[in-house]
């Protein structure tokens, strides 16, 4: 029996297994550059100059050769408005719409504040330069106009009796709105309720409450209802009427701004209402609360009306204000102006530019008090807190000392009889 051998039919080559393809490699982004908010920039300087250029040409053809318009005020408006469109055009070229948003908005900012400086500046420098004749004179501050005329030159008269008048006047106000202002804004603050709520309210509609209105009740109540005389004492209540209000609204605006987490610690090591009030909320608000009382200050200080009602007007210098007529720098300034003399008018620009001194002295006043930050110091709190904190480390000291038998160590004995009673004693 033979064997065949059968070979294998040869087989067609196979195709090498398909290996999966990389994927293509994304294209680079470029790295990403911060946007800068603030400073001048090559670009931003020329998109200002040439947008200002452009809006004033544009406006010079309108106004000129298009348009029948006149008017210094409409060409400046359109101006700017020129200006503003064609600047952000220009921002467009190399900003996004974020970016050109912003741009505008920082452009309009700086308009708005150039012109409340420039407001503030023209009229402080107009009030200055025009008293400038009555200012360098010693007598402006040391006189009162009881022996001086109309015709009299500057060398005769001055504001002295006004001067006095309104800082008596202020401070009896100051006396009157600061504790009554704080207290109510601390209570409004922290117990709230139905009369809160209505206190609040009453707050806000005397704020819009007429100056001439204040000094009517005044008048009405403390000279016509009691029979008292005009004075400086009712008209520092007048004008206590007037900054009340203010004081309040602000007062009570700073006070919610404290953080509640800084009451909640101090309640919860135990302190009461009104400690926590005390030595926590007030001292974290204090340069919110001078802020508050300059804001009312400025307010009563600059009154004419309530002052004349209740105070009357004199020319001579009074001290007392609880009796007699007595006058006020914003008044002196009304009577000074209104007379045809070029000295008289001197005299009243002379006793503004004294009125804003005033005014701004007792800013600087309210800063230094109140300008300290929560948790600053001054030297001589800095001292007091080191004096207490010696004095509760020495009873500390005391409290731990070896000799007390409280916190005295027993002996080994001792501590081995108190852990075995049974344990036989010496004596046993």
């Amino acid at each position: 029996m033979t064997v065949v051998e059968q070979t294998p039919a040869p087989t067609a080559p196979t195709a090498p297994a398909a290996t999966p393809s990389a994927p293509a490699p994304e294209p680079a982004l470029p790295p990403d550059r911060p946007r800068r908010i603030g400073g001048f920039s090559r670009s931003g300087v020329l998109s200002l100059t040439g947008a200002a250029a452009s809006g004033l040409c544009v406006t010079i053809l309108l106004y000129g050769e298009l348009a029948p318009f006149s008017g210094a005020l409409g060409f400046t408006l359109t101006a700017y408005l020129f200006f503003l469109a064609i600047y952000a055009v220009l921002t467009g070229f190399e900003e996004d719409g974020q970016a050109v948003r912003d741009r505008v908005m920082t452009v309009v900012l700086w308009t708005a504040a150039t012109l409340l400086f420039s407001a503030l500046v023209l009229v402080v420098g107009f009030t200055a330069w025009r008293g400038r004749e009555a200012l360098p004179h010693g007598n402006f501050f040391t006189q009162d106009m009881q022996a001086a005329g109309p015709l009299d030159p500057l060398t005769n008269g001055g504001i002295a009796h006004a001067m006095l008048g309104t800082l008596t006047m202020t401070a009896i106000a100051l006396a009157i709105t600061i504790p009554l202002g704080l207290a109510c804004a601390v209570y409004l603050n922290q117990i709230p309720g139905r009369f809160s709520r209505f206190v609040r309210t009453i707050v806000e509609a005397m704020t819009a409450l007429p100056s001439i209105v204040a000094g009517l009740m005044v008048y009405a109540v403390w000279i016509l209802g009691l029979g008292m005389q005009k004075s400086g004492l009712a008209a520092g209540f007048a004008i206590s009427v007037m900054m009340l209000p203010i004081v309040i609204r602000a007062s009570d605006v700073v006070l919610r701004l404290v953080p509640g987490a800084l009451t909640e610690a101090a309640e919860a090591l135990g302190a009461p209402r009104w400690r926590t009030v005390w030595h926590v909320v007030l001292p974290t608000a204090r340069s919110g609360l001078a802020t508050a009382v300059i804001l009312g200050t400025a307010r009563g200080i600059g009154e004419t009306s309530p002052v004349l009602l209740t105070a009357g007007f004199t020319a001579a210098l009074n001290t007392d204000p609880t009796s007699g007529p007595m006058v006020s720098l914003p008044l002196a300034v009304f009577n000074f102006v209104k007379s045809p003399q070029p000295t008289m008018i001197a005299r009243g620009f002379g006793a503004a530019a004294v009125l804003m001194a005033l005014v701004l002295v007792l800013f600087v006043i309210a800063r230094v008090i109140g300008g300290r930050g929560p948790g600053h110091q001054t030297k001589r709190q800095a001292r007091r807190t080191a004096r207490a904190s010696r004095q509760d480390v020495a009873r500390f000291d005391e409290l731990h000392a070896p000799g007390l038998s409280l916190f005295q160590a027993e002996s080994p004995a001792e501590a081995s009889a108190t852990a075995d009673p049974t344990a036989p004693g010496e004596n046993d």
